[in-house]
């Protein structure tokens, strides 16, 4: 029994090369632990963000929301140990869970199945991007300044979907023509227990940020819940929109509440119309839209995967990473996934660096991380008792932590400066990660055409600038066809 045991234990240190790689089982296990707990907030936080009505009034349900985000991530992160072998685990990518819900659920005639399908196809056209070798041309045509620009412009627009739907920050009506359009809190005043409930989350989750505490956003969400409901149970705050009268101090998406345990809901697995958006909106309005899905997806894995595997020392002295065709069909199978299930597209998290500076190596940590997030199913009946401002602040810490990478852009080069500066503003300004990238792809393949550097521009960067000049003009282009 022993001799069947040490080679047992031998296999697996040999499959994940736990020892070649200078780690031993119990750093993968607690780096597998770090990781879930960096990360674990999504399960809590997607339900959320997901949480608006489609054009039919359709909801997708929090605990259902939040039970396939769990089973999703777990998958898929597993997969990502077994199979590719690195301590990456995978979860719903935040930036592409609020576009959908903010901008293309706006979409008249628009289901969450028809959405859904929508972001399966960007996967599948990923997956195969990955089988050519696509998108690694596509991502080493893009200039490095404009790749740190979309990740820093995502941060800026997770940050705000967090300070305005925690009320921090509020939308002011424009009646006279003559109002900025957002103002701080109600009347230009902070007021209500709610806010209060985001001040003490924010101040926490920053100050256990600062002191490198692990799993410290989970921390803030969980204690800034437990004030939450003491004040719901104390003030009977109720909503800020009840259907009926509206109370600029209750909660702003979520009212805190026990709901009854139950088991998981799976029911969304399978839920989705893969070319329902095309029968609403028009073939070339649903293909644009995919477009603007596949964009905001493209570049996010490989300069994840990068960073950790430098963190790591997995990273070969050429700049490859082992396994990487397989890192990348698994990240690209997340987006399909994710459609699949209705939790919108997952990628590779960069929280996965916890696990990492734990000491986590390999894929036996992923693998630690999955089991846990599947076992995290089954606390999914709890998300009501979790009110958005409790998990507003993640948003904010988030955003803070993807901005931080701006001082890599070369500000003194300015057909570099000024297309990483219109990515990043526009994004927030106008709510829309497809406006910002659009902005700075057009802007980047302009300025160096009129610097006379022309020869610096990819042709790769001529045919997406060629894309997005259409994107802004469908609604001309859908006037000249008669598409309404």
């Amino acid at each position: 029994m022993a001799t069947s045991t040490a080679a047992r234990v031998s296999a697996i240190d040999k499959y994940f090369m736990i020892t070649e790689r200078g780690s031993n089982y119990s750093r993968e296990i607690r780096g597998g632990f770090a990781t879930f707990f960096a990360m674990s907030y999504i399960v809590v936080l997607n339900p959320l963000i997901l949480n608006v009505a489609d054009s039919s009034g359709g909801m997708l349900g929090l605990e259902r929301v939040a039970a396939a985000t769990a089973f999703v991530a777990g998958i898929l992160t597993i997969l990502m140990g077994a199979w590719a072998k690195h301590p990456f685990a995978l979860a719903t990518g935040l930036g592409v869970n609020a576009f959908v819900a903010v901008t293309i659920v706006a979409n008249p005639g628009l289901t969450w199945p028809d959405m859904m399908g929508l972001v399966m196809i960007s996967g599948i056209t990923m997956f195969i991007l990955v089988l050519t070798g696509f998108r690694t041309a596509v991502f080493k045509a893009v200039p490095e300044g404009l790749k740190t620009a979309i990740v820093v412009g995502i941060g800026l627009f997770i940050a705000l979907i967090g300070l305005v739907n925690a009320g921090f920050v509020r939308r002011i009506p424009d009646v006279a023509g003559s109002t900025v359009p957002v103002g701080l809190g109600f009347d230009g005043k902070l007021m209500g227990w709610p806010t209060l409930v985001f001040l003490v989350g924010l101040v926490l989750t920053i100050v256990l940020v600062v002191r490198k505490v692990r799993g410290a956003i989970l921390i803030g969400i969980i204690t800034s819940t437990i004030l939450a409901n003491i004040l719901e149970l104390v003030f009977h705050i109720g909503p800020s929109f009840d259907g009926k009268t509206h109370n600029p101090a209750g909660w702003s998406l979520v009212s805190p509440e026990m709901s009854q345990w139950s088991w998981p809901d799976l029911g969304l697995i399978g839920q989705f119309n893969l070319f329902g958006a095309f029968a609403h909106l028009g073939g070339l309005a649903a293909a644009l839209l995919a477009f603007v899905i596949l964009l905001s997806i493209f570049f996010d894995a490989m300069g994840t995967m990068v960073g950790l595997a430098g963190e790591a020392g997995s990273l070969r002295p050429d700049g490859t990473i082992p396994n990487v065709d397989r890192v990348l069909l698994v990240d690209a199978f997340g987006a399909i996934a994710g459609g699949g299930a209705s939790t919108s597209s997952n990628q590779i998290y960069v929280e996965s660096g916890a696990g990492i500076g734990e000491g986590a190596r390999t894929g036996l940590a992923s693998i630690v991380t999955g089991l846990l997030l599947l076992l995290a199913m089954f606390i999914t009946p709890l998300i009501k008792l979790v009110p958005f401002e409790a998990v507003a602040p993640a948003l904010v810490v988030v955003g803070f932590m993807m901005v931080s990478q701006v001082g890599k852009i070369d500000w003194n080069d300015w057909g570099i400066a000024i297309p990483a500066f219109l990515t990043f503003t526009l994004m927030p300004f106008t709510y829309s990660i497809a406006n910002g990238l659009g902005a700075g792809f057009i802007a980047f393949v302009l300025i160096r055409l009129f610097q006379g550097r022309a020869k610096e521009i990819h042709p790769l960067m001529w045919a997406v600038a060629g894309a997005f000049v259409l994107f802004f003009g469908i609604g001309t282009v859908e006037g000249w066809f008669g598409i309404h």
